[in-house]
């Protein structure tokens, strides 16, 4: 199982960026892949997630980042995208991917870190 990120980077505030987590070596269809920050000494939190596979339209996210934050997937190509809008400097973050595969997100509305079994290596987010 393999999660690749990329699309980070130094931003201003009020600009938007675009994230990507592209998985192999799973069954990508019927599982659910969120998407965590963390900054230095701080836990990691969970912000979103999708449920993955065709047809499906289910997502969750953290309050926080409600109405800025969109979570979306292309099946065809196994990957997973967070779009911010209107960054701030509270964004400012280690974004990690990862996949869950016993599916909790179709269960269950939440995004938390135990659920998850593989990561990314995470992708830096800077915004001043």
């Amino acid at each position: 199982v393999q999660l690749v990120e990329s699309g980070g980077g130094s931003m201003q505030a009020g600009g938007s960026l675009r994230l990507s987590c592209e998985g192999s070596g799973f069954t990508y269809s019927g599982t659910c892949v969120g998407w965590f920050r963390q900054v230095p000494g701080k836990e990691r939190e969970g912000v979103a997630t999708i449920a993955t596979g065709t047809g499906v339209r289910k997502t969750y996210y953290v309050d926080s980042v409600k109405g800025r934050f969109t979570i979306s997937q292309d099946n065809a190509k196994k990957t997973v995208y967070l779009q911010i809008n209107n960054l701030k400097p509270e964004d400012t973050a280690m974004y990690y991917c990862a996949a869950d595969l016993g599916g909790s997100c179709y269960y269950r509305d939440s995004v938390q870190p135990y659920d998850y079994n593989y990561w990314g290596q995470g992708t830096q987010v800077t915004v001043s």
